[in-house]
């Protein structure tokens, strides 16, 4: 009797391993774009142009899903280069000291159909702080280009930029404390 339950719980433990699936960000159909409000009346926007995202998860509908994200800091791109050099600078995000940002999920709630609270932890300059963001999950197809399971998500949400250590020296009639995030992604399966 004990072979055969050692027996099941290995053919159970092999099958839920094989069934993770492992799927990484398209990055030529994606985009993580951020925007904030500049003295109270305009919006100012941006993104950041190199970064990786991986997904893992057992269930089709990704409602398991563990979503990691590594962003090159250094490829902030406000159209505006003395901006962006200025974004760079110990004034911003100190890219000489914290060249990268990460994000890692640790849970996720289905709100409703294909509607997710993504929880997670967040790092920038060295501090990692517990965020909650919203996702889409848009669907998954067949890619006619190169037959890949190709899934899409968004997600959106905000930080306040305090939290972080980022632009302290700019009071929030100036630069809001709010900072929106907003990710588009096409995920091909590996």
């Amino acid at each position: 009797m004990k072979k055969i339950f050692l027996l099941l719980t290995l053919v159970l433990i092999n099958t839920s391993v094989f069934a993770q699936s492992v799927w990484k960000a398209d990055l030529n159909h994606s985009k993580l774009n951020f925007s904030t409000v500049h003295l109270g009346i305009s919006e100012v926007e941006g993104l950041f142009k190199k970064f990786d995202v991986t997904i893992e998860a057992n269930n089709d509908n990704f409602s398991d899903g563990v979503f990691t994200l590594t962003v090159d800091m250094t490829s902030v791109d406000t159209e505006i280069e003395m901006r962006d050099n200025h974004l760079r600078s110990a004034d911003f995000f100190d890219t000489e000291n914290y060249p990268v940002m990460t994000f890692k999920s640790n849970s996720i709630r289905e709100t409703e159909k294909n509607r997710y609270v993504l929880n997670g932890d967040l790092t920038i300059r060295g501090i990692t702080k517990p965020v909650t963001m919203e996702l889409w999950y848009r669907g998954t197809i067949v890619n006619d280009k190169d037959k890949s399971q190709t899934s899409g998500f968004q997600l959106t949400g905000s930080i306040n930029r305090s939290d972080f250590n980022i632009g302290t020296k700019f009071p929030d009639a100036m630069i809001s404390e709010t900072v929106m995030i907003k990710a588009d992604g096409e995920f091909k399966k590996q």
